[in-house]
């Protein structure tokens, strides 16, 4: 598994993470065996919020965890805060508790990388600030990020925060593209050239965030799995033609599509089959050229200029 830096931080870490959301349907023992599997195709960044299975998934990813061998100072622990019932709190308060109720679940003294989970448009920059210094100084925290955040809320929140942001969160995969649609169609009318993100891609690679994919086998949220979805057929039987010709799984390809892009994302895996854990670390191994990536984009019904 080829490795990435993460932001602005010392960190190198596996160029794929795994993403435990789904962490809280599975027994101790079956944690263990997605844990050890990961850890062993060269998956060390694992992903969490506060509100996965309501905390549960942090709970059977610590009690997984002590099943193997892997020790705490071998992998990266990243979780998420701000997200209640009905509404985002991004105050001082809240974000502190949470983080202490999450070091408790994942039985560890620190978190690699916090993030804050959607935006709240109640947030006061001031409080978040407080909030990142009393974690980091006390060393429950090591780094920062958010999740889901455009380009004014960073710069907002980076203007008073003393951290460096590390990663952006953000929906990305072959089927769902606006992050890139905007900067190919500059300058045009048509519908592609909608500017959803302001820029946020060219913005994240000038101030070195790492991108993290997630969902990137989704259309969007509400209308589910593109390989399931009519208007996404001849993507996905591009997808398997590379996949079969690279000798890799469908799964694979479309992680190695989102790697090949030079802004160096960290695709999140959201898998609990082992097997499937493992096929999709290929990924890492995978090249592919300019037009076999341009092919896949256009596959998707996107029209170049």
């Amino acid at each position: 598994m080829k490795t990435i830096k993460i932001g602005k931080t010392p960190i190198e870490a596996s160029q794929l993470a795994h993403g435990c959301m789904r962490m809280a349907g599975l027994t101790s023992q079956e944690a263990s065996k997605v844990i050890a599997t990961a850890y062993d195709a060269g998956i060390n960044f694992f992903d969490h919020a506060d509100i996965y299975g309501g905390g549960q998934s942090e709970t059977i990813f610590a009690q997984g965890l002590n099943q193997t061998n892997i020790q705490r100072s071998d992998i990266f622990l990243q979780s998420k805060v701000g997200i209640r019932k009905g509404f985002f709190d991004f105050s001082k308060e809240h974000i502190v508790h949470s983080v202490e109720q999450i070091l408790s679940r994942l039985q560890t003294d620190y978190l690699d990388f916090l993030l804050l989970h959607r935006p709240d448009t109640l947030m006061e920059p001031e409080e978040v600030a407080a909030a990142f210094d009393t974690l980091f100084d006390s060393g429950k925290v090591r780094y920062f990020g958010v999740s889901n955040q455009n380009r004014a809320q960073i710069e907002l929140l980076q203007h008073v925060v003393r951290q460096p942001l590390a990663v952006n969160q953000l929906q990305f995969g072959p089927a769902h593209t606006p992050l890139i649609d905007e900067g190919l169609n500059v300058n045009m009318l048509n519908a592609a050239s909608v500017n959803h993100n302001g820029g946020l891609l060219e913005f994240s690679r000038l101030h070195e965030m790492t991108i993290q994919p997630w969902s990137p086998f989704q259309v969007d949220l509400g209308k589910g799995l593109f390989m399931e979805h009519p208007d996404y057929k001849k993507l996905t039987t591009t997808l398997h033609l590379y996949a079969k010709d690279k000798g890799v799984s469908f799964e694979a390809m479309v992680m190695a599509w989102i790697m090949r892009h030079p802004a160096k994302m960290q695709p999140i895996v959201g898998s609990m089959n082992p097997e499937r854990i493992a096929s999709m670390a290929q990924a890492s191994e995978v090249h592919l050229s300019r037009e076999e990536w341009y092919d896949i984009y256009c596959s998707a019904g996107n029209v170049l200029p």
